[in-house]
């Protein structure tokens, strides 16, 4: 690991703050618009009233109500952080910080959406947890990306490669806030960047897929440094023109911020697309943080965010990774929060992600010390 320098107190309090923020207000924003996907705007009016979603809405499960239930968006996120967490691990055998075992990690997401539980050949604590293994509607382009032809396991030379399709759906954005979480003393914006895109390359392989995840990742580095959210896109936008292929991405970013001018409006967000693509998606959620920028109006945010007929949760969940590293955990709204499935899971994580970006040299190193990290987060 980048060792860098080491954090001030206020600093570090910050930065945990953001870190589990984002994390749990990309969850919160999932569940919030995973039960109206496909819903016409008309119909989320009809149900939810003028100002469209701003509670979950229950899901029925084996005959019982259930609020606040995330999808296979929070899923991959989850598992992206704890692929970093184990790629930084595996810095111990002096090979630099490896973007491929993320393949790996979402490898193991796989197992969660094809088997019934954990069957014991899958090591560390994250595929452990049964409440993960549930379908909550993946993307095809993901499951065909990461399945085996024939069954088994997938070739150590075969992590690492980029998925043969030309898709650019959300998939692959929607997963990459992590990227722009590691600490802005470890690694730079212009890392964050590639390796998210990267990253979003093992299963989609359009370049505006893999850019608009990058963007992603880059906008939430720059707002954990502290940038205020229209400086942050300005050092996205830098970077966008720094990459090939970006024109896609850079025209979907330029139309939310000139349609965040003309303020809130269901219909405004619509004329970013549906968010079905990776773009819109960013588009999407940017527009709504633009016009509801403050840490008082996160639930209105992240109700423009979802009140479409689109893919409501994955423009909820990048919006809430947005808000969260802007304003920090507190910003969150509890009535949300509180509720929300898989949170002990989330800021277990987020907080275990913190732990190895700041202070990892107290947990492992190549001669030591030799703690039950390693069990926890095995490097590869």
């Amino acid at each position: 690991m980048t060792a860098g320098r080491t954090p001030e107190r206020n600093e570090h309090e910050n930065y945990r703050s953001r870190v589990r923020g984002s994390l749990l207000g990309g969850a919160i924003g999932d569940a919030l618009g995973a039960p109206i996907e496909f819903w016409s705007r008309d119909r989320i009016h009809a149900e939810c009233g003028p100002d469209g979603v701003r509670s979950y809405l229950p899901e029925s499960v084996d005959g019982a109500d259930i609020y606040g239930r995330i999808t296979d968006d929070t899923q991959m996120t989850l598992f992206t952080v704890e692929g970093m967490i184990r790629a930084s691990v595996r810095q111990d055998r002096g090979l630099g910080f490896t973007v491929g075992v993320l393949h790996h990690a979402y490898d193991r997401w796989l197992d969660t959406q094809l088997l019934e539980g954990p069957d014991g050949e899958r090591d560390g604590w994250l595929i452990n947890e049964r409440w993960l293994y549930s379908r909550r509607a993946p993307g095809n382009t993901c499951l065909s990306a990461l399945e085996i032809p024939r069954g088994g396991r997938r070739k150590l030379e075969q992590f690492g490669t980029e998925a043969t399709n030309t898709s650019k759906g959300c998939g692959g954005v929607m997963r990459s806030a992590p990227f722009g979480l590691v600490p802005p003393w470890v690694w730079p914006l212009d890392w964050q960047f590639d390796a998210a895109a990267q990253a979003a390359g093992y299963t989609h392989g359009h370049p505006t897929g893999q850019v608009a995840s990058g963007a992603l990742a880059a906008l939430i580095g720059a707002l954990v440094r502290g940038s205020e959210l229209d400086r942050a896109i300005d050092e996205v936008i830098t970077q966008l023109r720094a990459r090939h292929g970006f024109a896609e991405v850079y025209q979907a970013i330029n139309q939310a911020i000139e349609t965040a001018r003309r303020g809130p409006n269901p219909e405004h967000i619509e004329s970013l697309g549906g968010g079905w693509v990776a773009e819109e998606a960013l588009a999407m959620a940017i527009y709504a943080a633009l016009v509801y920028p403050d840490p008082g109006q996160v639930l209105d945010a992240l109700a423009l965010s979802v009140t479409h007929s689109g893919d409501s949760d994955s423009t909820g969940a990048i919006c809430g990774n947005i808000l969260g590293a802007l304003h920090g955990e507190t910003a969150l709204p509890p009535e949300l929060a509180f509720e929300v499935e898989g949170r002990h899971t989330i800021l277990t994580l987020a907080d275990d992600f913190i732990y190895e970006f700041t202070s990892g040299d107290r947990l492992h190193g190549d001669y030591g010390p030799f703690t039950r990290w390693t069990d926890r987060y095995p490097g590869w």
